[in-house]
């Protein structure tokens, strides 16, 4: 489907950086950038998704990826994604990445996330033992376009919904009021300093009180469990769904190919000795990532055992490592998770990050994006692995309160206030790192660009339903091998 409103003005050049020297400009001079933006770039002008005819083939995309994981969890990957036109969606950022690559942009560059989907929203728990909204997933940020990251959550709610069996007039009214969320956040975000901007963050128990009135009871009963659930969800949690005592002492247990123990992933007992040899150097290179204070926290803790795990969709066949640490005895456990992390899908497109270590560009992304990040994020650069490979790797706590809401339980109001709070979650983000008073005055006080991006992502939605069924029909021809139910 080809959803044009107006021509497309030209691409400007694919570098995109953040700009620190916006306090030289005041604030009618950053307006006037906005405005000047909307004239070269008008906002009917995001509507538009027309594949050129040599677009690239999205299964070959994710090929070229493949080529650098685990060739054993590739067929998972593939599997996983193949369940419906939302899981296939979920995984493939790189093709989205590609088709984005060719729609308009204002220039106007943020921290954006790469891959600000749905589902990489949720809950987890600050430092100050608070439930906190925001995006939750990193992997793929860069400096870039703002209207990326919009565009991507949009088609997702467009996606979940027909996922979810829900109207076509349903679907409009929850893109158009997430989209429109983002709009209004930006312009009131655009009138507060930079400390107030810095400073805001969703709070999921004031959020939880206004959502009150809006919520059915049964809505309010499913929010209160899952609140009381993600409570739990912390490393003596998963000690007791992960490991057992052998010998006196606590190991992870296996359950390939979901969960490995490293010692049986080398190729010899030898590999493993002299990896293990080198865990105490590694971690101390990572802890040297933290805060001064983190840091201090962490020495506290003792290396017990290392498993290879799979998460996720889009980056199955990564390689994600979780690692059990100890304080003073079993019942004071530190999971860390150690995932690679390799160039953003975005970097073809908007540049590469300043960054050499692609850890450190997750972590300075997360850090700059998140009202309130991991204590333990941090990054390392492990040199001859298990695989005898240098890699790159940041880390996180494996479980904190970590919490997402089940999108395929929700009804038509649910998902449009769950769209409408990631759409201001998005745009606090952008605005930490963007101008936030051009995007703000771009956006306009109209509904002319909510309107354009609800077209965009009935059209982009289309095409990703075609191209879900693309990989399918590769795994049955042959082309792909997939492994589902994993």
């Amino acid at each position: 489907m080809t959803a044009t409103m107006t021509e497309a003005p030209p691409r400007r050049p694919l570098k995109y950086q953040l700009e620190t020297e916006l306090c030289h400009l005041n604030p009618a001079e950053r307006a006037a950038r906005g405005k000047m933006a909307r004239a070269e770039v008008p906002r009917t002008s995001h509507a538009e998704f027309d594949p050129p005819a040599d677009r690239p083939d999205p299964i070959a995309l994710l090929e070229e990826q493949g080529k650098s994981r685990l060739p054993e969890l590739v067929p998972v990957r593939y599997g996983r994604m193949m369940v419906s036109p939302f899981t296939y969606y979920r995984g493939a950022a790189l093709p989205m990445a590609s088709d984005l690559a060719t729609t308009p942009v204002s220039g106007l560059a943020v921290q954006a996330c790469g891959d600000a989907h749905l589902s990489n929203f949720g809950l987890f728990g600050s430092a100050e033992r608070r439930l906190i909204f925001d995006v939750n997933d990193f992997d793929e940020t860069l400096p870039g376009p703002w209207e990326w990251d919009v565009k991507r959550l949009a088609t997702s709610l467009e996606v979940a919904g027909r996922d979810n069996s829900f109207a076509d007039k349903e679907r409009r009214e929850i893109v158009t009021a997430t989209v429109a969320s983002y709009r209004q956040a930006m312009r009131s975000f655009a009138g507060m300093t930079g400390l107030d901007v810095w400073y805001a963050h969703a709070d999921f128990d004031q959020v939880r009180a206004e959502l009150d009135s809006q919520l059915k009871a049964r809505q309010r009963k499913a929010m209160d469990k899952g609140l009381a659930k993600a409570r739990t969800r912390d490393s003596m949690q998963e000690v007791a769904k992960l490991t057992r005592m052998v010998d006196g002492q606590l190991r992870i247990i296996a359950d390939p190919p979901l969960l490995v123990p490293a010692a049986q992933l080398a190729e010899s007992p030898g590999d493993f000795e002299t990896f293990l040899s080198q865990i105490n150097g590694l971690i101390a290179k990572y802890r040297r990532t933290l805060e001064t204070d983190r840091r201090y926290l962490l020495e506290q803790y003792d290396y017990c055992d290392l498993a290879r795990k799979v998460v996720g969709v889009g980056s199955v066949g990564t390689r994600c490592w979780i690692v059990l640490m100890l304080g003073r005895d079993e019942s004071d456990p530190l999971f860390l998770q150690v995932k690679e992390a390799e160039e953003s899908v975005l970097s073809r497109f908007v540049g590469v990050s300043k960054y050499a270590n692609q850890g450190q560009r997750v972590v300075a992304g997360q850090r700059l994006m998140q009202a309130a990040s991991d204590i333990f994020l941090g990054w390392v650069h492990i040199v001859a692995g298990l695989d005898g490979k240098d890699r790159d790797f940041y880390v996180r706590q494996l479980r904190d309160w970590k919490f997402s809401l089940e999108i395929s339980t929700l009804t038509p109001r649910g998902l449009r206030l769950y769209g409408e709070l990631c759409g201001w979650t998005l745009a606090r983000a952008h605005a930490r790192s963007g101008d936030r008073i051009a995007i703000g005055s771009y956006l306009g006080n109209s509904d002319v660009f909510d309107k354009a991006i609800a077209q965009f992502a009935v059209a982009y939605a289309d095409q990703n339903e075609k191209d879900h069924d693309a990989l399918v029909q590769a795994v049955k021809s042959g082309r792909l091998m997939a492994e589902q139910g994993v």
